[in-house]
């Protein structure tokens, strides 16, 4: 394992300390107070600076995100809402929305509050707001490497409607700076169901300065709204109170797409705060190309909504009934599955 700017055998770092907790791991807890009592989170500490907390009780979503102890996720006024509170109607998600590194959007609604034949479907669907079942936590020494990982699953079903499950591991390594997360989507119905799914990641202060440079993946971009230029797509800017939001869509190319089929967008800040001094961080976000092919870009500058939204997508954000004047949703057979896979890394 690399570690503390050397290589350790694993009994070499056992020896050293009274539970290999006491340098990083997965560990289980229950807030208490307020709206966030009986939220369930699951703290993990990569022992490389990088820790988050996994939310079981919001669809296994990642909320606050740090790295040597400064913040790279963006916290809502909300705080760890227990699902218990969640408002499904119209734009209620925005009362008990966690923010956090993601917030998974769908499993069957994504965007502006919907109805079509089907229903109504409220702002970004149900996934942030559904408690995983089967929730398994991992340490395991591999050789001189300790893996961890967090999974479990999330259904959004309904009597006479649709039926997907989402499977969900969130994985990585002690010592390293790295997410992994793995998703795969079944639809365990009988019938067709329309699946729409977006991955909210959310940056914020202090990664989030003057400083800052935004680096796109090789796409042809639009933006949704007519007061938002383009060229705002790359940089960031000091908070202003009455900002309004700004949304971009960038329709990967087939340039953007690694070797592996992974597309990539990255925010550098070359005056990061740590241990008292400040050092240039980058954080990479890559994602699976083929099956997140659209990356929507919220841009909210204000005072206190102060967060960079990249979100890799299969969808546009305007819901269900304008993306079926467009074609879609993507429809999912009885039995069929669609997987995606997304990654997270410091440096």
């Amino acid at each position: 394992m690399r570690l503390y700017g050397r290589n350790w055998t694993r009994r070499e770092l056992e020896a050293r300390v009274g539970h290999i907790g006491q340098i990083g791991g997965v560990r289980r807890m229950t807030l208490t107070e307020g709206k966030e009592a009986g939220t369930e989170i699951v703290r993990v500490r990569t022992g490389a600076g990088l820790a988050f907390d996994a939310v079981p009780s919001k669809g296994l979503d990642i909320s606050h995100t740090e790295i040597w102890g400064a913040p790279v996720s963006w916290q809502s006024p909300n705080g760890d809402v227990h699902p218990m509170y969640y408002e499904p109607e119209g734009a209620g998600w925005l009362r008990t929305a966690s923010g956090g590194l993601l917030m998974t959007c769908g499993l069957t609604h994504v965007g502006s509050p919907s109805e079509d034949a089907s229903g109504s479907y409220g702002l970004h669907g149900r996934a942030h707001h559904t408690p995983a079942r089967h929730v398994c936590l991992r340490e395991e020494w591999i050789g001189d490497e300790l893996e961890w990982s967090v999974s479990g699953m999330v259904e959004e079903t309904s009597v006479f409607g649709s039926q997907l499950r989402l499977t969900r591991e969130i994985s990585g390594r002690l010592g390293e700076n790295r997410i992994l997360i793995q998703d795969r989507v079944e639809n365990v119905g009988f019938r067709p169901a329309p699946h729409m799914m977006l991955y909210h990641f959310n940056f914020g202060f202090p990664l989030l300065g003057e400083q800052t440079v935004i680096k796109l993946p090789f796409a042809d971009s639009e933006a949704r709204d007519t007061h938002a230029p383009l060229s705002r797509c790359s940089t960031w800017e000091t908070p202003r109170a009455g900002v309004s939001e700004s949304v971009y869509y960038h329709h990967l190319r087939t340039e953007a797409k690694s070797s592996d089929g992974m597309a990539e967008a990255s925010l550098h800040n070359p005056v990061f705060p740590a241990g008292g001094t400040t050092h240039p961080v980058t954080v990479k976000l890559r994602w699976s190309a083929d099956t997140l092919p659209i990356l929507v870009q919220w841009r909210m500058p204000g005072a206190g909504e102060h967060v960079l939204g990249l979100e890799p997508s299969n969808c546009k954000v305007e819901g269900r009934a304008v993306e079926s004047e467009r074609g879609g949703p993507l429809m999912l057979e009885p039995g069929a599955t669609v997987s995606y896979k997304l990654e997270l890394n410091v440096f």
